[in-house]
């Protein structure tokens, strides 16, 4: 999979910003046509997102545009322009069902068709929790065969529930907001796709930020959106395997191959009572260790 554990928010048609991530460490950037764009400069910002594929070495990070909703007047044209240049992936805001996923690949399809290129790369992130509907149907949206990440959105979400607060006083999310991140996680490791973390807006509250990151890569998010360059690094920090994990995952592997030779799958390591489930744990997190040292060598 593409490594994906800091996904860098870049407003479209600001340069400077772009610059600037280009020096990042974000292992993905989305070039924004959505929220951070004004409606009257939604064409002219267009036409500069696809000067900016087609132009800018984007080395090693993931290429994605997040165009506007489809129900809008900008979807559609945000959509077959940005084809041309072939991203990497697409994120789809405000997704409310399969059959709205089902839609923009058809119209991927089509582009192919019409044009020849091969299309087949280009990967959708949904932002699938934006309404409240669309929560419900989200087990079944990600399962679609071009779909290779799932996010959630707060915000959004906030404004379609009347939410007056999304977080308690100790900064917890407040429950129904707890749940859909939860449902986001559960949809996407049983659709096999990646599970993103939503942003963090308190962009000043870096222990905040890096106490959320850890709950998070906990729980088994792979990684999270960022808004703010100071951001990237506590999350790159969060969703990397320490030396020490890798240290321990390696000797419990280890550990394991000695005790199966002699027919056993259930021991004590450490102080405590290990069996297959640990192992599998222990060679994940191995293989998330050489993923990461593969993609940024």
């Amino acid at each position: 999979m593409t490594l994906r554990r800091s996904i860098h928010f870049v407003p479209g048609g600001n340069d400077k910003m772009l610059s600037k991530a280009l020096g990042l460490s974000a292992d993905s950037l989305i070039l924004d046509l959505e929220d951070s764009v004004t409606p009257e400069r939604k064409e002219a910002v267009r036409a500069e997102v696809c000067v900016w594929l087609k132009e800018t070495n984007f080395g090693k990070q993931e290429r994605l545009v997040r165009i506007n909703p489809m129900d809008t007047a900008w979807g559609r044209d945000d959509l077959e322009a940005v084809l041309q240049y072939k991203p990497d992936g697409i994120v789809l805001p405000k997704v409310l069902d399969l059959k709205a996923v089902q839609a923009v690949d058809q119209l991927i399809v089509n582009q192919e068709k019409q044009t020849g290129e091969d299309l087949s790369h280009v990967k959708l992130l949904l932002i699938g929790t934006e309404m409240a509907a669309a929560v419900f149907n989200l087990p079944k949206m990600v399962t679609h065969p071009r779909v290779n990440g799932v996010t959630w959105g707060a915000e959004d979400l906030s404004v379609s529930l009347g939410a007056r607060a999304k977080r308690d006083a100790d900064g917890n999310y407040l429950e129904v907001f707890g749940f859909v991140r939860s449902m986001c996680l559960l949809a996407a490791v049983a659709a096999e796709v990646q599970p993103i973390d939503a942003v963090y807006v308190d962009i000043q509250n870096s222990k905040g930020l890096e106490k959320e990151c850890n709950v998070a890569a906990d729980m088994g998010f792979t990684g999270k959106i960022t808004i703010h360059p100071n951001q990237i690094e506590i999350v790159n920090r969060a969703f990397t395997p320490s030396d020490a994990e890798i240290a321990e995952a390696k000797a419990l592997v280890s550990a394991f191959e000695e005790h199966q030779k002699a027919g056993k799958m259930a021991f004590t390591f450490n102080g405590a009572m290990v069996d297959v489930p640990h192992l599998k744990q222990a060679q994940k997190i191995l293989a998330i260790a050489a993923h990461i040292v593969a993609q940024t060598s």
